[in-house]
């Protein structure tokens, strides 16, 4: 069993005195694990920083072993992550919740491209935080717990949509929630594509798709809390905006 692809290293771990254990999310593979014998050499491990671009190859006697890497070095995203907090913090996050989310082994191409164009924004504080909303909106998409805002889930029609129900995901407007409207999320313009998308904007519109990861995402996938490091970046943007 072998290939080859191109991917975004996740995690990396020393295993033993000279190898490393290497987490890889693949383009045409998915998130793969494989040993990379060398990995902890001063030649090989600088390179191996999360957020990696990589090319790999991925070897094993039989397709349920954890297999073996060779991994060429395409690109380093670590210095641009270093730059500024923030974008240190978005990195984490990203690659913090695709470990976490991905079922290993399961290939996710559309995801991988979305993944890989976030992070070749690092840097860009005004293109970063809309961009990386998005990303988590098609990330709940991908996982099958996408919003659905088309049209409010109580009167039927298009807009104006106010909420969103931390239920169903369905876009309510303020005519259909009434009395509920304090129990539900807010849906503001940018998680419908309108408007400027202003960082307060985004912010709330994090507040509700960190809902739907915690609550039905993790709940259902892995029955266990968020990484942290989705929760610190949001909190890093916060006090960026204030």
């Amino acid at each position: 069993m072998d290939w080859r692809d191109t991917g975004i290293l996740l995690s990396a771990r020393r295993h033993g005195e000279t190898s490393a254990i290497l987490e890889i999310f693949t383009a045409g593979h998915g998130r793969h694990m494989g040993v990379l014998r060398g990995g902890a050499s001063r030649r090989i491990a600088p390179s191996l920083q999360p957020g990696a671009q990589l090319d790999v190859a991925w070897r094993a006697r039989l397709e349920d072993h954890m297999g073996a890497w060779t991994v060429e070095p395409q690109r380093s995203r670590a210095a641009t992550a270093m730059a500024d907090r923030l974008s240190l913090a978005g990195l984490n996050a990203v690659v913090a919740l695709l470990a976490f989310c991905l079922p290993e082994r399961e290939s996710h191409p559309a995801l991988y491209a979305r993944s890989e164009n976030l992070l070749d924004l690092l840097g860009q504080r005004e293109l970063w935080p809309l961009a990386y909303l998005r990303w988590e909106m098609a990330l709940l998409d991908e996982m099958g717990f996408g919003l659905d805002l088309s049209a409010c889930a109580v009167t039927g029609i298009n807009e104006p949509l106010d909420f969103v129900s931390p239920r169903t995901g369905r876009a309510v407007s303020a005519v259909g929630a009434g009395d509920w409207a304090e129990r539900l999320l807010p849906l503001p313009p940018v998680l419908l594509g309108r408007g400027p998308a202003p960082d307060h904007e985004i912010l709330a519109g994090l507040k509700t798709t960190g809902h739907f990861l915690e609550n039905r995402l993790a709940n259902q996938l892995r029955d266990r809390p968020l990484p942290a490091a989705r929760a610190q970046f949001v909190e890093r943007l916060a006090r960026s905006v204030n």
